[in-house]
């Protein structure tokens, strides 16, 4: 979990992460972004509930989460879906931070990013 961003002496951005087993910062440069895709999903354990030529559904067993794969160029239902709301997020970390924030969990419970 990214628990800080922060700045050193000579003004460089760092990002603190955090497990329950480890702690480092790291240059906010070096850290790139995991985007959600179909395989992210399933590992998250949601299944493809829906397909179109306009969109993808993916859902998991609690009828309240959902995720739409837009297909269109423009992206604009893309998004995680909870209790009907829609919240855009194309990263893993989005995604922990959306379900930390929410639900009270570090990150998703569904599998271990490794």
């Amino acid at each position: 979990m990214i628990t800080e961003i922060f700045q050193n002496n000579e003004k460089d951005y760092f990002v603190k992460i955090e497990n329950d087993i480890h702690r480092i910062s790291a240059p906010a440069e070096s850290i790139k972004p995991i985007q959600i895709t179909e395989e992210w999903l399933e590992k998250f354990g949601f299944s493809r509930t829906y397909s179109s030529d306009q969109m993808i559904r993916y859902e998991r067993p609690e009828e309240y989460i959902k995720y739409d794969i837009d297909l269109s160029p423009k992206k604009i239902v893309q998004g995680l879906k909870i209790y009907g709301n829609s919240i855009k997020c194309r990263y893993i970390h989005e995604f922990q931070n959306i379900f930390s924030c929410l639900f009270g969990k570090e990150a998703l419970t569904f599998v271990k990013i490794h």
